[in-house]
């Protein structure tokens, strides 16, 4: 790849994203960005040039023949993506539930089986029982690191949806032996990337056919859309999302396509200062008397730091901890008693947020025994120092409230 033509060198990660899915220059301008192009209806020249169009599309070509479709702003943005996960072709959605949804409606059909990580984004499940079920789709749940795969797949087995890491714990899945026994017979494996962006980890070259994000976190990087993604490795399977999504009507606006896209551009440095922040927060509660375990696969203590250190270039802003002999309340004390940080679920803005991990989603992963409450943090752009003293400040308040209610020793 080469840009305005004049290098035939190798170019940088960082490079190839910043400059996939930009404008060509017309009359020798042009403006950087894309510019956002909203349509409904799309105008042909003549019958013959509409009849061309809707033929190519037909055939599998990207090109619009109408609205919903995509005109310049979401192909830019499909560009940008595909590159930036290293596939053949991408698909936008509402919401990175609708890009699981789409994707498991793509390659799933009555009578089918697949196996799903115990541990993925909750919302699965809910696709799962309120879609799957119904469709006669039965997906079962294992957990990567306590079962073999290879003994659970079935003759109809036909997908394995895995997550890495997990969006609590942050488990981190050895994906490259996972995807290669899926591969020995002929199963697609779907990849959820959100947790890096698709910038620390390419599940695509490590094995996996499908990657879906949720491009409202660290894409969009902003907290202000909602969004998902979907790429595929191959003209097949493109093939099948195309004839799912079309037939669902999926598309997102031409606003958001171009926030995202924004987004996009700036993804290497923020995610660089996520990493930074966290890894500071995360050392600092490693050091705290309430603090029994911290998660986050960055820290060398981490049970799957290991497989992070070779398949991965970075780690996020998600840190979680577990407490010490606490219970719920005294982990609502703590996240009450935090300022900077905003109590909300999602992540990957520029903003600190907190969330106490429900105990009925950390009861369905095999890997969690503990009955300690888990509370997660995302890690924002704010000053670390600010942070740490902010979580010091309220673990402070919660441990005053764990004393006041220990029961007292009366001498005999």
């Amino acid at each position: 790849m080469s840009v305005k033509g004049k290098s035939t060198q190798p170019l940088g990660s960082s490079t190839r994203l910043l400059h996939a899915g930009v404008p060509p220059l017309r009359d020798g301008t042009g403006p950087v960005n894309v510019p956002v192009v909203r349509t409904s209806t799309v105008r042909f020249a003549d019958t013959a040039a509409y009849a061309d169009v809707h033929h190519r599309r037909a055939a599998g070509e990207r090109v619009a023949g109408y609205g919903r479709h995509g005109l310049d702003t979401h192909q830019a943005l499909e560009d940008a993506v595909t590159e930036l996960e290293g596939g053949h072709r991408a698909f936008l959605a509402p919401s990175g539930l609708a890009a699981i949804s789409l994707t498991l409606l793509a390659l799933l059909a009555p009578g089918d089986h697949a196996l799903v990580a115990d541990n993925v984004y909750a919302p699965v499940r809910r696709v799962d029982d309120g879609l799957l079920k119904r469709i006669g789709v039965t997906l079962e749940y294992f957990s990567p690191g306590h079962d073999d795969l290879a003994a659970l797949i079935r003759p109809n087995t036909r997908l394995v949806y895995l997550e890495s890491p997990s969006s609590l714990l942050f488990e981190v899945i050895d994906l490259p032996a996972l995807a290669a026994v899926a591969a020995a017979r002929g199963i697609t494996v779907v990849a959820d990337n959100t947790w890096s962006g698709g910038w620390f980890y390419k599940p695509l070259a490590l094995g996996a056919n499908v990657v879906v994000q949720a491009a409202t976190k660290y894409i969009a990087g902003h907290s202000d859309l909602m969004q998902g993604i979907v790429v595929v490795d191959s003209p097949a399977l493109a093939a099948k999302l195309t004839l799912t999504y079309e037939a669902l009507g999926l598309t997102i606006g031409a606003d958001d396509a171009y926030l995202s896209l924004r987004g996009l551009r700036t993804l290497p440095v923020r995610l660089a200062q996520h990493q930074r922040h966290a890894t500071l927060v995360a050392k600092a509660l490693q050091r705290h008397p309430q603090v029994a375990r911290v998660f986050y696969p960055a820290l060398p203590e981490d049970p799957g730091h290991a497989l992070w250190q070779r398949d991965f270039s970075g780690s996020s802003g998600l840190v979680s901890f577990e407490f010490r002999d606490a219970d719920v309340s005294v982990a609502n004390a703590f996240v009450d008693a935090l300022q900077h940080f905003s109590i909300g679920a999602s992540w990957g803005g520029y903003e600190s947020l907190a969330l106490i991990a429900p105990p009925e989603r950390l009861a369905a992963y095999r890997s969690w025994t503990s009955t300690q409450p888990v509370v997660r943090l995302h890690i924002g752009l704010e000053d670390p120092q600010d942070l740490i003293a902010d979580v010091e400040q309220a673990l402070a308040k919660a441990a005053a409230l764990q004393a006041a209610r220990a029961p007292t020793l009366v001498a005999a």
